[in-house]
Formats: structure tokens, C-alpha cells, sequence
């Protein structure tokens, strides 16, 4: 039986196992985890893009990433009835979660009807793709104000009223204790009887940990959409969706997923190494052949 080297020169073999050696480098050079950095989102990066008036003592964002909420508490739902918050989360399904309160004169309207804009447009489908669920941190609210904001703002998606869209309340103490785990920081001012407070979003994992904070009033469907498949651990949305979310990396310093050149890189290298692979094993098996008919 001939040798491989017999019709493939040891010259060709010696520059197509660098170049797979070199495929393998790259594609396990730089974690995805490690770029574009992380922790905690600076406050005035929040301020800056919340659209709130000047900064108020005590109002901030101190990120919990990975850190799980409450399930336990309870709350009322827009219908009255008690509810556990875990029971209104599914644990297949990733949650959108927001923190206003329903007789907010400016920014939590501002918040919801960017969520409702971003909702109309990413191509998931609420319910089946992820869950949303609004919590009022105002223990003054009540299920039939809940119950028309949650009307109000299922017509503005085009949604009819059995939507799972949850609009809880609730007392102070289990209020507080989700608050507390997200890292939302608030205060009630009791001379205009309003809550200062920031305009974030939050993206849960399934399970019930915090996997991302989306500032502002406006949200990108593409920061959104990416945000809930991270969530997700790659269960929702389609396979071209996950291929693209490898070539992009959330920022903590713009807020933003942008371009992510390793990602990119390393499909790259993936792509080659397969093409090098699928060579090798071609002359292997023509020498294999030729070997027989010797």
C-alpha cells in the first residue's frame, strides 16, 4: 500500500496542518465573555440616556448581572387576583421586566411606549418567544389603574387583552425586594408626590437571573432581540439569528451590542478549518483507494 506522502509532498501536508493549527487558534482565541468589557454600567452613562431631569440623591442602576430575583414575593395582577411573581414567569421562556409606576406623569410612559414600539418590531413573538412582565413600585396603585394601563398599551401593539402581558402590584416590602435584587434605585418625593427613578429595561433568563440592562427610553430591536436570545441560551429565535449574534457583543460602555471582529474572526477560522478538513480527508481517502489497487 503507497504512502500518503507518495502523491501529496510532505511541503503541501506541512502548509495545510499550519493552517489548520492556525484555524484552531483563532477559534478559541478570546472569549466572547471577554469583549467588549463588563460590570457596572457608570451612572452618568444612565443619566445621560434616561431623558430624566437633573440627578436626584439616590436614583441609580447597580447591576445584579446573573443575580437572581425574588420568585417568591407576591403580587396582585391587573385582575385582582394574588399572584407569585415565579408563577408569572414561565421557566422556557426568557422576561422582559419593567419597573414604573402607573400614574407617572412623564418618563415611565416614555419607557413603556418604547417597549411597545420595540416589541412591534423585533420578530419574536411575545408569549411564545419571551414573556414581559411591568411591576409598579408604587404601592399606592391598583389592579383597575394596572388594568387600563395594560389596555392601553396591548391596543398600541395591535394585541388583544388575553396577551401575556402581566401588569402587577403590590405592597411595599415585596416591591422593595425585587428592586433591591435588580439594583433599581428609586425615591419618592413627597412634595410633587412623585417617584424619581431610572429609565431602564430588564432582560431575565428563563430560570430568573438577570442577564441584561437596557437603558433609556428608545431601544434598538436589534439590542433588544439579541438581548433575549442571550437570555434564552440560544432557545428562541431562528439559527441565522444566533450565527449573527456570534459577530456581535454588548458594550457596556455605549449600551449597545456592536461589531464583534472575534466573532466574526472565528466563524471565520471554523469555516476554514472545515474547508482544510474536508482536503485532508479527500487525499486520504484517494491514497486509501489507490493503496487497494496496488
Amino acid at each position: 500500500m503507497r504512502s500518503l506522502y507518495v502523491h501529496t509532498t510532505p511541503r503541501t501536508l506541512r502548509a495545510l496542518g499550519f493552517l489548520a493549527a492556525a484555524a484552531l487558534v483563532l477559534a478559541q482565541a478570546t472569549p466572547a465573555s471577554a469583549m467588549p468589557g463588563g460590570g457596572k454600567t457608570p451612572r452618568a452613562i444612565v443619566e445621560a440616556d434616561s431623558d430624566a431631569p437633573l440627578p436626584v440623591r439616590g436614583v441609580d442602576v447597580e447591576e445584579h448581572l446573573g443575580e437572581p430575583i425574588p420568585l417568591e414575593t407576591r403580587f396582585t395582577d391587573e385582575q385582582g387576583q394574588e399572584v407569585r411573581l415565579g408563577d408569572v414567569m414561565p421557566k422556557t421562556r426568557p422576561t422582559v421586566l419593567t419597573l414604573v409606576y402607573y400614574s407617572c406623569p412623564m418618563l415611565c410612559n416614555l419607557v413603556i411606549n418604547g417597549q411597545v414600539s420595540v416589541m412591534r418590531e423585533l420578530g419574536l413573538e411575545l408569549g411564545k418567544d419571551y414573556e414581559a412582565v411591568t411591576l409598579s413600585i408604587d404601592p399606592q396603585d391598583t389592579p383597575e389603574l394596572s388594568s387600563e394601563r395594560r389596555r392601553k398599551y396591548l391596543q398600541g401593539m395591535g394585541k388583544p387583552e388575553t396577551a401575556p402581558w402581566r401588569f402587577l402590584t403590590g405592597t411595599e416590602e415585596n416591591i422593595r425586594k425585587v428592586a433591591d435584587a435588580v439594583g433599581f434605585k428609586y425615591v419618592y418625593d413627597a412634595s410633587t408626590k412623585q417617584y424619581a427613578h431610572p429609565a431602564v429595561v430588564m432582560v431575565l433568563t428563563p430560570e430568573g437571573s438577570i442577564s441584561r440592562y437596557l437603558y433609556g427610553t428608545t431601544f434598538p430591536a436589534k439590542d433588544v432581540k439579541f438581548a433575549l436570545l442571550e437570555a434564552a441560551g440560544g432557545r428562541v429565535g431562528t439559527s441565522f439569528d444566533r450565527i449573527v449574534l456570534s459577530c456581535f457583543k454588548y458594550d457596556t460602555a455605549t449600551r449597545r451590542y456592536g461589531f464583534y471582529i472575534f466573532g466574526f474572526i472565528r466563524l471565520g477560522a471554523l469555516a476554514v478549518f472545515g474547508a482544510l478538513a474536508t482536503m485532508l480527508i479527500y487525499f486520504w481517502r484517494r491514497e486509501l483507494k489507490k493503496g487497494a489497487t496496488t
